[in-house]
Parts: structure tokens; C-alpha cells; sequence
């Protein structure tokens, strides 16, 4: 995969430095150090990204299911729990080794693109909140597959992502499985809970929101290229989740005030099918559910690629419709089984072309190849 990523400047130094080493001495030596640490933080995004996005997703269903109604309210547990991130960042910024580098002279767009995020991300998390409430959890989490695809486009055109047949296969399997969803609405549970003109307003905002998500991806790793020193992976991290998110809870609470969703919320709180307190808390930790979703995404757009995230995302998909049917009782019909396999089967497509890759450059790395390949590796988000 040829997707450029920040963090690859320091790694690649000590790449070349460790092949010329390895020459000098006849023998081919790798850092297993930075290869540990690399999948150490990967590993954690992943499980961060995996366990967040199922949570988020089943709490924000079970909030409407038990009485819920705001679609402001939803949208705002989405970002409002930037401040937990806040010592965090405080951490990072105290350490010595915490530099501002990279291009100097673009970096005082930083504070208008961070703006320009938080709307972005107040439009798709508010579109996000409808497809919630008009779907089913299955048919939700199942349509946001269709994020790979437009982050394929988007990624080929703003990130210099290449293709190979097995991604090309891994997109046509995941956009056939979303539109077997689509043909098989006027089957759905949903019609008898919900009129058929919601089922598409949910249909459409979903596929709107992930258009729009995927698009957030992709510019965020073109920020990260191109303003973000290598060194500074964890605080630009934090930092691209706790700024724009400041911006879209802004942007949340204007909303709630302007709809006058505001003077619902206590009556909302009342009627809340399990009382005030399971209220409050399912929105408290869907909030940090979410946070801890978009810092395991953004983790991973940053030491990868937003192709990578997304693909990674698409795991949680097999998980959050069991749980579903399991928790809330949505039926899992032949239609909706069948377009779960070829989710998973685009997944999995995927997956064996990041491990080709892989291969092909560890096999190039222990025929002693020059370290340029390694380091250009590294840069794609592959270890040798």
C-alpha cells in the first residue's frame, strides 16, 4: 500500500542506520525495538477503536430504545467527552522531548482546520444520530460499511492510495452488502416500529454520515502528512480528537437550543424507561465510549492510514448485530446474514493484502535489501 503516514521520519532513521550497521558486520539487523512498540500501539488502537465503537453503538441504541428521543442529545455524547483526554494531553505537552517542528509556515492553519473539523463533525455525527434512531443496530452498523468504499475514493485522491484486486474486491463485497440492506427494507422489522419513509431518512443519513466520516479520515491523515512532526504521534493524536470535538460540542449545544430540544429534556429524563440515574449514566458512558472509538481511529489513521482505520472498523461489524439481537431483539434474517458474510469477506480480502505486503517486504528485508525499501515500508504503514 503506498498510503504516506507522518510517523514514518523518525523510524525510517533508525531503519537505515540499523541496515548500514548490518551490513558493515555481513549481517542483516532490524530495531525489534521500534517493531515491538510500533504493534504495541497499534494493538492498542485497534482494541481501543474495536471496543468503543461496539459500545458506543449498542448504548446509543439502548438510550433511544428506553425512552430517548433527542436526536441533539445523541449527537452531542458524541464529542462532549473531549475533556477526559484533557490530562492526557497535559502529560504529553510536559514531556522534554514534546517539539514543535515539521513546516512551521502551515501550521498556523492548524487552528482554522481544527474548526473546520468540529463542523464537519457536528453535520456527520448529527446524521450518525438519525441513522440510529431509524435502523435497527444490525442494518446501522452493517451500512457503515459502505465507509470503506468512500474512503477508498477519498484516500486515492487525497492520500495517493494505491489499489490491488484483493482491495477492489474487499470495496465491491462491502458495497453489495450495503445495498442488499437497501433492497431488503421493505421487509424489515423496522416497518412495523417506524414508518417506511424514516427507515430511508436512517438508510440515507447512514450512508450520507459515512460519506462525510470518511472524508474527515482522509483530511485528517492529510493534516497529519503534512503539518505533524513524526515525533509528536501521541499529542497530535489527542490533540486532533480534543479540538475538533471542542468545535462540534459547541456546535451541539447551539443546536439543542435552537431546535428546543432543550425543554424536552427533563420530561425526557423522567419518562426514561429505567429512571434519571440509568439516563445519566448511559449517556455518560456513551460519551466516553465514543471518545475512546475516535482516539483508537485517529490512532490509527496516524500510524497507518485512514484506509487502514476504516478497515479495522469494519471488525466490530460481525460483533455489534450479534449483540443486538441478543440485547435489544433485532431479527437476523437470511438477507441480513448473507450481507454480514460478504462484510466480513471484504474484510478479510483486505486483511490478506496487508499481509502479502508484509511478506513481500520482510522477504526483500532478509535478502538484505536496501534499506530505502524498509524505510519506504515503514512509511506505508508495513513492518519489516
Amino acid at each position: 500500500m503506498e498510503s504516506a503516514s507522518a510517523t514514518a521520519a523518525a523510524n525510517q532513521r533508525e531503519l537505515q542506520s540499523s541496515a548500514n550497521r548490518g551490513r558493515q558486520s555481513g549481517k542483516f539487523h532490524l530495531p525489534k525495538l521500534i517493531h515491538y512498540k510500533w504493534w504495541l500501539r497499534i494493538t492498542c488502537y485497534i482494541f481501543f477503536l474495536l471496543i468503543g465503537q461496539s459500545a458506543a453503538t449498542l448504548l446509543g441504541r439502548l438510550y433511544y430504545d428506553k425512552g430517548g428521543n433527542s436526536k441533539w442529545m445523541a449527537t452531542l455524547v458524541q464529542s462532549a467527552g473531549f475533556p477526559l483526554l484533557l490530562p492526557l494531553l497535559l502529560y504529553f505537552l510536559r514531556q522534554k522531548h514534546h517539539h514543535r517542528g515539521g513546516r512551521n509556515h502551515l501550521r498556523r492553519w492548524l487552528p482554522l482546520i481544527y474548526l473546520g473539523f468540529g463542523v464537519l463533525l457536528t453535520v456527520d455525527n448529527l446524521m450518525y444520530s438519525y441513522g440510529l434512531l431509524y435502523l435497527p443496530v444490525s442494518t446501522y452498523s452493517l451500512l457503515c460499511a459502505t465507509q470503506l468504499a468512500f474512503n477508498a475514493v477519498f484516500s486515492f485522491f487525497l492520500n495517493n492510495q494505491k489499489f490491488t484486486p484483493f482491495i477492489l474486491n474487499s470495496l465491491v463485497l462491502l458495497t453489495v452488502s450495503a445495498t442488499l440492506l437497501a433492497v431488503n427494507s421493505a421487509d424489515d422489522d423496522t416497518a412495523s416500529t417506524a414508518a417506511k419513509n424514516k427507515y430511508a431518512i436512517g438508510f440515507l443519513t447512514t450512508v450520507g454520515a459515512s460519506a462525510a466520516y470518511s472524508l474527515y479520515l482522509s483530511l485528517i491523515q492529510l493534516t497529519f502528512d503534512n503539518l505533524v512532526p513524526g515525533k509528536e504521534n501521541s499529542t497530535a493524536v489527542v490533540e486532533m480528537q480534543i479540538y475538533p470535538s471542542a468545535v462540534a460540542t459547541v456546535g451541539c449545544v447551539v443546536g439543542i437550543f435552537a431546535s428546543g430540544e432543550w425543554k424536552e429534556v427533563k420530561g425526557e429524563m423522567k419518562g426514561y424507561t429505567e429512571g434519571k440515574a440509568a439516563y445519566l449514566l448511559t449517556l455518560i458512558w456513551t460519551a466516553v465510549a465514543w471518545q475512546v472509538s475516535s482516539l483508537g481511529m485517529l490512532g490509527l489513521v496516524f500510524e497507518v492510514s485512514s484506509l487502514f482505520s476504516n478497515v479495522i472498523s469494519t471488525l466490530a461489524l460481525p460483533l455489534v448485530p450479534v449483540l443486538a439481537v441478543v440485547l435489544f431483539g433485532d431479527k437476523m434474517d437470511g438477507v441480513k446474514a448473507v450481507a454480514m458474510v460478504l462484510a466480513v469477506w471484504g474484510f478479510v480480502s483486505y486483511v490478506y493484502q496487508h499481509y502479502l505486503d508484509d511478506r513481500s517486504t520482510a522477504e526483500r528485508a532478509a535478502a538484505g535489501g536496501d534499506a530505502r525499501e524498509c524505510g519506504n515500508a515503514d512509511r506505508r504503514g508495513e513492518i519489516c
